[in-house]
This record gives C-alpha cells, sequence and structure tokens, in this order.
C-alpha cells in the first residue's frame, strides 16, 4: 500500500511565529520550504525571473548582479496593480520550484512537507497544499515581537500588518490554527498536529 504523502501550508501574520512553528517541524525531521528566502534565490538565478524584471523595471533593477531592492520595493508599495505585477512574474516560479523539492522529499520517503508563506493565500499557494495550518497570535504580542527583531516603531510595524490579509479571514480559510501566544504550549499542538495528518 502506497504511504499517504501531505503537503502542508504554514502561514500567519508578521510575528506570529511562522519561522518558530517551521524550525520545530525541522527538528521532527520534516522538510519545511521558505518560499521567502527560495523566492530571493529565484529572484537571483531563474533566467526568465531575471528578464521579466528587467522587461517590468529596466536593467537598472539589477546592480552587479544584485536585485535593487530599493527600487523593486518602492514600485511594489507603490500600487496594488504593481504588486500584482511582480507577483505574477515570481509567484508561478516559487510554485513550479517548491512542487519539484516536494516530489523530491517523497521520493527520498517523506510523507509530509510543507511550504511556509506569510502570504500563501494572496500569492495562491493554497492551491499546491492539502492543508493549510494558521500560526496565530494576539495582535499586541506580535507587534512586540517584531519591533524587538527588527528593532523599528509600532507605527512601522502596523504599516506592515495592514498589508497582510487579515487574521480572521486567514483562520476562515485554515484547516488548522496553532496558537502561539505563550500560554498554550506550542509543542503539544505541533505533535497532535503531526498525529492528525
Amino acid at each position: 500500500m502506497k504511504a499517504l504523502r501531505v503537503t502542508l501550508g504554514i502561514t500567519g501574520g508578521i510575528g506570529s511565529g511562522k519561522s518558530y512553528f517551521s524550525s520545530s517541524l525541522r527538528l521532527r525531521g520534516l522538510p519545511v520550504y521558505d518560499s521567502d528566502s527560495e523566492a530571493k534565490k529565484l529572484m537571483l538565478e531563474d533566467e526568465n525571473i531575471v528578464s521579466s524584471l528587467k522587461e517590468l523595471l529596466g536593467e537598472q533593477v539589477y546592480i552587479s548582479g544584485n536585485l535593487n531592492k530599493q527600487l523593486l520595493a518602492s514600485y511594489v508599495f507603490s500600487s496594488p496593480e504593481n504588486a500584482l505585477k511582480v507577483n505574477s512574474i515570481v509567484h508561478p516560479r516559487v510554485k513550479k520550484a517548491f512542487l519539484e523539492w516536494a516530489d523530491e522529499c517523497f521520493s527520498m520517503g517523506h510523507n509530509i512537507v510543507a511550504i511556509e508563506s506569510a502570504i500563501l493565500f494572496e500569492a495562491g499557494f493554497n492551491d499546491i497544499v492539502d492543508k493549510v495550518v494558521m500560526i496565530h497570535a494576539p495582535l499586541d504580542i506580535r507587534i512586540s515581537r517584531v519591533m524587538a527583531r527588527d528593532n523599528t516603531s509600532k507605527d512601522k510595524v502596523m504599516e506592515r500588518i495592514k498589508l497582510q490579509m487579515p487574521d480572521d479571514q486567514k483562520m476562515l480559510k485554515s484547516d488548522f490554527v496553532i496558537e502561539n501566544d505563550g500560554l498554550v504550549p506550542l509543542d503539544d499542538q505541533i505533535d497532535k498536529l503531526i498525529s492528525e495528518l
């Protein structure tokens, strides 16, 4: 009998603890694909992305082979339409790379693989996973975590939070919710989730 294969999507707002959750899964032997860092890599290495971004923003979007992050960010954050244009270039390639990576993990004997993405639903990555788990933490905890982590102001954190899909919407779209409020033990929730999968 063929072993059950499950592809898990991990999402949550900024400061919710997605990275900590992902590292906890890795410690349990589950492979997790970090879509954010992989997207950054692909934006440097994938010829289709490089040529499409140059077509969209001009040659100056790359300086000595490195991404001109300031130029890209100012373009992306200037309008939702601009963000969509960039996302339509990057996200399909990330999806393809993840699916190839997942197949490789399954062929190596893993039964569960995961993809971590803050914008899982916005990017359409939920279409390529079997189940979605949302990491949730109260807003005040998230704000204080990000302020400490990024050495930034509350206003700056709130600006970033407002750009993301609201937590209540993410919860409705998710199959599982992990509470990362420091009260409910995280390890117990993770073990329960894995056994349910």
